[in-house]
């Protein structure tokens, strides 16, 4: 059973030779590959080989163009700090949209336009020219609320849910719309399933969520299945306020992160959607050992159940030792769903 044959079958229910382990790993792929993180966001022959080199490493199952969110910030023409070995951020002090009228003018980018996305693009494509059918190939793109705060601010956008609501509105359909234009320029280089991180979710409360931004994550996920795509749905942080509506959207997988429990996310959303997910990625993983990492991702299998991806909560920290992270495929091995 190939990696992608292994994670498919999962999704759909069917018996499988062992569990399946879909971590993000973005600066730890920069790592195995020895090259700076600016040049696996910058060049995506970087990115693809650091994935493929990663996923054969550590025996995982599905190879990603994940990278940083900026990539759509980029593209709208927003300033965007580079570092050598750091991930590119988005200079808030100067965000796009200080001027909320600036709106008005904004379009979804092209993502075959040349600029960042269609770098991503690139890598899905050579993804599927390099992995075949060997690997699960997954594409990125940042949900509602994250992008609109790339676009606005997150602190500014905070405020504005209270202040001007129908801006928010206006913005959170612009970042959709960019989302499903990108997803489908992915799905057409070849993409599997899309990964939609919506960091940025976790900060708002269940009024503001159910209002305003689980209304367009339901878009996205549906425009992104009508494309023949499955989703893989991720909001990092403390979920526990609004884990019952992002398990409501119809994502294939839905990412826990580690401040909330995996039982209290399945007593949430029910016991047929598959969870990946919860490991501290620092305490439990980077700072942690092997024997450790076993029974922590054992009470994992246990409070999840049988609808469970192997995974930390977030991303693995670059600096998490190789034994550490050879413990997630070993559970792995050595367990059926």
């Amino acid at each position: 059973m190939t990696p992608r044959d292994r994670v498919l079958a999962h999704l759909a229910g069917r018996p499988i030779d062992r569990l399946p382990v879909m971590p993000v790993t973005m600066m730890l792929a920069a790592r195995t590959a020895g090259v700076p993180y600016a040049a696996y966001c910058r060049d995506h022959r970087v990115l693809v080989d650091a994935q493929v080199r990663t996923a054969r490493r550590f025996g995982f199952d599905h190879v990603s163009c994940i990278s940083d969110p900026t990539r759509e910030a980029s593209d709208f023409g927003a300033a965007i700090q580079w570092f050598e070995d750091q991930p590119p951020a988005i200079d808030e002090e100067h965000a796009l949209l200080t001027d909320p009228a600036r709106i008005v003018d904004l379009q979804p980018p092209d993502p075959l336009a040349g600029g960042r996305m269609t770098d991503r693009v690139a890598a899905a494509r050579l993804f599927r020219e390099t992995v075949g059918d060997e690997f699960l190939v997954e594409g990125w793109v940042e949900g509602p609320c994250a992008e609109a705060a790339d676009l606005r601010g997150i602190n500014t956008l905070m405020l504005d849910f209270y202040d001007d609501t129908a801006f928010v509105h206006r913005l959170l359909d612009l970042a959709t719309r960019t989302g499903l234009r990108f997803a489908r320029a992915q799905v057409d280089a070849g993409v599997d399933i899309v990964g939609v991180g919506d960091a940025a979710a976790s900060l708002v409360g269940p009024q503001i969520y159910e209002e305003f931004v689980l209304p367009y994550e339901r878009q996205l996920v549906d425009g992104i299945h009508a494309m023949g795509a499955m989703v893989r749905f991720h909001v990092c942080g403390n979920t526990r306020r609004i884990v019952g509506g992002l398990g409501s959207l119809g994502a294939e997988i839905v990412d826990i992160d580690y401040p909330v429990q995996l039982a209290e996310a399945r007593a949430a959303i029910g016991f047929d959607q598959v969870l990946l997910g919860n490991l501290d990625p620092v305490r439990a993983l980077m700072d942690s050992t092997p024997a450790v990492i076993e029974a922590a991702v054992g009470a994992c299998h246990r409070d999840a159940g049988p609808r469970f991806i192997i995974g930390a909560g977030c991303e693995i920290p670059r600096g998490t030792p190789d034994e550490n992270v050879d413990a997630l495929a070993a559970y792995a091995r050595a367990h059926r769903p």
